[in-house]
């Protein structure tokens, strides 16, 4: 796996925000005291924490592959109180260390789109998933990103990133491809659930996400990426930068995208 944003703060920074609320609201109503779940992906473990404390007393177990990610993670849920019912573990969704049937819900918030074969992927997350558990994954569609007012700039980084992305081994689609990959990892049709929902940033939040990108422009896996891939040069990066920037100054500015969701229900 090769994770195009990488961990540079201003990665983090936006992800440090997402909870449960926003990010995993599809998932929540299946949620309940008592359940064993795993967090794929968990990142800087702001979702997680929400995710612990709604099948407390039961047993989170999250796992990322980069360590730095999983020590922040550990540090906001011993800030949160929510240590007491997560682990955190360096591990591969390719190769889950854990015995099959582990899990009563297995979940991955925008992991898929990262992963040569999510194909594979989802199969292990149904390899660890007990029978009648859950499969909950979510992943932003990139091509449904859009935005007002028109940016040339902003039009030259979608299509980038997209380059990068696929230049990476990843889909930056995907929201639109979990179903078909459900499908394949043999989940059957009439144990899926699909839904979409978005993201906007406008009026307050407007300036913070173009804040965000402009930086990533620069500072980031992204970025480093799109260079070694011979997709842009220094010059072009700092462009898109600026163009975030410009953005960001608009008052009637609006950006949303769009994320496919699914829930695979395992036979009892």
């Amino acid at each position: 796996m090769t994770y195009t944003h990488g961990h540079a703060e201003s990665v983090l920074t936006s992800h440090r925000v997402r909870r449960a609320a926003d990010s995993a609201a599809y998932l929540l109503p299946e949620l309940r005291p008592g359940l064993r779940l795993l967090d794929v992906g968990c990142g800087p473990g702001s979702i997680t924490v929400d995710l612990a404390r709604l099948v407390a007393p039961g047993e989170v177990v999250a796992i990322d592959p980069a360590q730095e990610a999983l020590d922040e993670a550990g540090e906001l849920a011993d800030e949160l109180g929510a240590a007491g019912n997560v682990t955190f573990r360096r591990a591969d969704v390719m190769a889950l260390p854990f015995e099959s049937g582990s899990f009563d819900v297995v979940h991955a918030h925008q992991v898929l789109q990262h992963l040569p074969d999510p194909v594979g992927a989802l199969r292990e997350m149904r390899r660890v998933t007990r029978p009648g558990g859950l499969v909950a994954v979510r992943d932003v569609d990139y091509r449904t990103m859009t935005w007002a007012p028109p940016s040339a700039g902003l039009d030259e980084w979608l299509a980038l990133y997209r380059e990068v992305a696929r230049a990476d081994g990843g889909e930056p689609d995907a929201g639109r491809h979990l179903l078909g990959w459900a499908l394949r990892a043999g989940f059957a049709a009439q144990d899926l659930t699909v839904s979409a929902s978005a993201w906007t940033y406008a009026l307050d939040r407007r300036r913070w996400w173009a804040d965000r990108w402009a930086q990533r422009a620069l500072e980031s896996t992204f970025a480093q990426h799109a260079l070694q891939h011979g997709l842009a040069d220094q010059v072009l990066l700092e462009e898109i930068s600026d163009a975030w920037r410009d953005w960001g100054q608009e008052p009637d500015g609006w950006f949303a995208m769009l994320h496919g969701e699914l829930l695979a229900r395992l036979p009892a």
